[in-house]
This record gives structure tokens, C-alpha cells and sequence, in this order.
């Protein structure tokens, strides 16, 4: 058994950056690298771009830079990877990943994917009710396009145990990735709540990356780090009792501080007793928190309870479309012509029957954010950009939006700036919805491939 762990994050949604990764994997020192590229509607959105698209392969589509950065130190320095890049299809994923193996030289590397995640042919029978509403989960069933379940670190455990160096996943709670490896190398028991609890708090203090070393935190004059440029990726030092310190590679920007740890504790946790995750419900009121050195914050007493018997599970659904423009104006009087441009697109979609659910007109710099809570005093800017959105049940529908954002070009008013459309301006609208399935009724596969 190790005495010590070095678990370093690799990102903390699909759109993260590469560089820090690799700063890692190069510099990290790490037994494992764990990737998080998923949030709650990337699944959905997999799921629409498979219908559309019979080229897509179903997994992270930056799978490759992320691979080809982080592979030769990786191998080199004989760190594990875990990632739940496979998305749609964890299979597809493991055998890019066998191809870059392949690719740098490395055989006789194990991959493993992990399935089971995916339960939309059989979510409306194994749960019935939405959690945002009460409503029956059957009234989604015309527009039910995929559902998830929330797995939990035990299969990637499995996958290591029979010798996988890389382990890649569909949908798996994001704190899970990042205790499956200390439960494998410490030999913790699935059902200790104590260790697990304070596993899963350090999982969570990972998932979001940079979030924990100085991204997403700073705020100038107030709350200020280094070189806000140069974040690196945080690292976990963690002992064989969950003891953990919070660092990340010398020499880079941001910091590690209490108070970075204390905003990433409480980030998108409703009650802090009782944070439920698939493998234990964590509770961070007990919680010891100590800066031990620069850029270093040790974490302990953690605590856990029993896991729940039920699993959440997102439910993508159809709904609609949304059409959106904007244009602009600059200079003295912005206001007052971004406000009869309003008038003037509010009555031109009575003209053309506009059917829409919600029709908002906003004014970027004003009110497109606290909307009716904006003070009737705000300061007037020097220029305002005007967003104009409509969801709709039809595509036709929401075409109208761009039309008639078109025709303020020249039949608007004086001094109307309008971008030349380059882009599609009408999107299918993916929601999510929540509900709980019975544990034992997802049930884990997993797949081995090597290279």
C-alpha cells in the first residue's frame, strides 16, 4: 500500500485548457491524472450531434489534444489516467486512446471503459417522478432523447484492480474520478463512510480544477493572485486516511489559500451536511482546514454517511428552439435608440406571428442580467449592445428572430451597428431534468483494450 498519493486534475469541463494538463503530467510528479469534461447537459448535447451527425464518434471532442499533451508524461513519469471523456461511448474513447498509445510507442499499455451509465431505453420504467416538478417522469417520453445515470468510483476501482493504466468513463460523478484511486491504492472499503466522506470532500475540491488554485476567484482589488494567466491544475497529496494537502506545481500563477479551498468546498453544494454523491453522502461541517506553506492547504476530518440507495439520473429532453441576434449602438443617446429599436422589433414580430413561449429583448450593459431588478437610476453606458431572443416549439419560428434583426440594418433607426450573420442563430433547445433510479438497477460493464 502507497503511504503517500499524488492525484493532479487534468480539467474540470470539456472546454478546458490543455496546457495546465500538460504542466502536470510533465512537472506533476503524479501517480494519477484525472479528467472531468462533463456537465449536466453535455450528454444530451452528445446525444443530438450522434442524431445529426453519423461521423461522430460520441466522446470528448478535444479527446485528442488532451491525449496527445499528456501521454509522453504520463508514461514517463508512470502516471495512471482516469477520465470520463468517453461520454456517449466509452468503447470509442478507449480505442483513440489505444491509437495515441500506438501512435508515441507505448504497447502493451491497458485501457479499460467503463459502460452503464446510459439507461435511456429503460429510465421511464425505473423511475417515476421529476424531482424539479413531482410530475410523472412518463410526460417525457415524446421528447426523451438520453438519460444518465450517476455512477460512482467503485467500476474504475474494478478497472484498476485488473491492471488498466487508463481508465475511461461515461457519465461518473465528477468526485468520483478522483477517489477511485485512493480507495484502489489504500484498499478502502466501499461501505466506510469515514474514509469515503473525506475521499469524495477531496474529490470535490478537485473537480473544478483551477477553481481551487486561483480560477474563477479573483476579483481585482479585492481578492487578487498572481499571474491570473498561468493558472496550473491542482495537485492532492493524499494520506492512507484521506489527509490531504492542496498544492499545485511551482512556479505558475494563482494560489492555493483558505480562501480558495473555502469558495470550492461550498461551490454548487445546496446543504454542506449532507452532499450527496453516488458513493457516500459527504458532510463538510466538520471540516479542518490548515495553511501548512505556500500554496499548501491541508484538508481533514471530513466527514461521511452511509451512500444512498438510489442513483441521480439527468434526463435530456427536447424542448423547443431559440432564435438569438443582437446589434448595436455607441455614443451619446444609446439608450434611447436601443430602447425604440425594442419597440420597433416587439411590434414587427406582431407583424410576422411570432410564436413564441418567452420573447426577451435586452440591453448588454444595462439590464441583461438582473433584468427587472436593474435600478431605475443605473448610469446610462456609452454603448449597448442589444440581444434579441425567442424560444419556440418550431425552427421556422425561431428563424424569424434573425429576419427581422436583419431588417434593422437598413429599415431600423440612425446609427444601428449590425454584425453580418456568420453563424447559425438558431439552436435546439436540450433540457435537463432530474430524477432517482434504484442503485442495483445500473449495473457496471467494463471493457479492456491494449495497445
Amino acid at each position: 500500500m502507497k503511504t503517500r498519493l499524488r492525484i493532479g486534475a487534468g480539467a474540470a469541463w470539456w472546454g478546458d485548457r490543455v496546457e495546465p494538463a500538460q504542466l502536470s503530467a510533465e512537472q506533476g510528479q503524479l501517480d494519477y491524472l484525472c479528467f472531468e469534461t462533463m456537465a449536466e447537459a453535455t450528454v444530451s448535447a452528445a446525444q443530438v450531434r450522434a442524431r445529426r451527425d453519423p461521423t461522430f464518434q460520441g466522446y470528448d471532442t478535444y479527446l485528442d489534444d488532451r491525449m496527445k499533451a499528456v501521454l509522453p508524461g504520463c508514461m514517463k513519469q508512470g502516471t495512471r489516467i482516469i477520465t470520463n471523456q468517453g461520454w456517449i461511448n466509452p468503447d470509442a474513447a478507449a480505442k483513440r486512446i489505444v491509437h495515441w498509445l500506438k501512435e508515441f510507442g507505448y504497447t502493451g499499455v491497458k485501457v479499460a471503459s467503463v459502460n452503464g451509465s446510459l439507461i435511456t431505453e429503460h429510465v421511464l420504467g425505473m423511475t417515476d417522478k421529476i424531482l424539479e416538478n413531482g410530475k410523472p417522469t412518463s410526460t417525457l417520453k415524446d421528447t426523451l432523447i438520453s438519460a444518465e445515470a450517476y455512477q460512482g468510483a467503485e467500476p474504475i476501482v474494478a478497472a484498476l484492480k485488473a491492471g488498466a493504466h487508463i481508465v475511461v468513463t461515461g457519465r461518473v460523478a465528477d468526485p468520483s474520478i478522483f477517489m477511485a484511486p485512493m480507495m484502489f491504492e489504500f484498499g478502502w472499503d466501499p461501505m466506510d463512510a469515514a474514509k469515503l466522506g473525506q475521499g469524495m470532500g477531496i474529490g470535490h475540491l478537485m473537480e473544478c480544477g483551477a477553481q481551487v488554485t486561483g480560477g474563477y476567484f479573483s476579483d481585482p482589488g479585492f481578492k487578487d493572485v498572481p499571474q491570473p494567466w498561468n493558472f496550473s491544475f491542482p495537485i492532492a497529496e493524499v494520506e492512507p486516511d484521506g489527509t490531504t494537502v492542496i498544492t499545485k506545481v511551482a512556479g505558475t500563477g494563482g494560489a492555493v489559500n483558505l480562501q480558495t479551498i473555502k469558495e470550492q468546498m461550498l461551490y454548487e453544494v445546496h446543504d454542506p451536511a449532507n452532499y450527496l454523491t453516488p458513493d457516500v453522502v459527504v458532510d463538510f461541517t466538520t471540516v479542518k482546514l490548515e495553511q501548512v506553506g505556500p500554496d499548501r492547504v491541508k484538508v481533514s476530518n471530513i466527514s461521511g454517511k452511509p451512500r444512498t440507495p438510489t442513483l441521480k439520473v439527468s434526463i435530456g429532453c427536447i424542448e423547443g428552439f431559440i432564435g438569438e441576434d443582437m446589434f448595436f449602438y455607441a455614443g451619446p443617446g444609446a439608450l434611447r435608440r436601443a430602447e425604440l429599436a425594442k419597440t420597433i422589433l416587439t411590434e414587427r414580430f406582431r407583424i410576422v406571428g411570432l410564436v413564441a413561449e418567452e420573447v426577451r429583448i435586452d440591453f448588454l450593459g444595462i439590464n441583461a442580467i438582473h433584468g427587472a431588478a436593474t435600478p431605475a437610476d443605473a448610469p446610462e453606458p456609452y454603448e449597448i449592445a442589444v440581444r434579441v431572443a425567442a424560444r419556440t416549439a418550431t425552427r421556422e419560428q425561431a428563424l424569424k428572430v434573425g429576419r427581422e434583426v436583419d431588417g434593422m440594418a437598413v429599415s431600423g433607426i440612425g446609427h444601428t451597428g449590425k454584425r453580418v450573420p456568420h453563424a447559425e442563430r438558431t439552436r435546439e433547445i436540450i433540457g435537463v431534468w432530474s430524477s432517482l433510479v434504484p442503485r442495483d438497477k445500473v449495473p457496471a460493464s467494463i471493457s479492456y483494450f491494449e495497445s
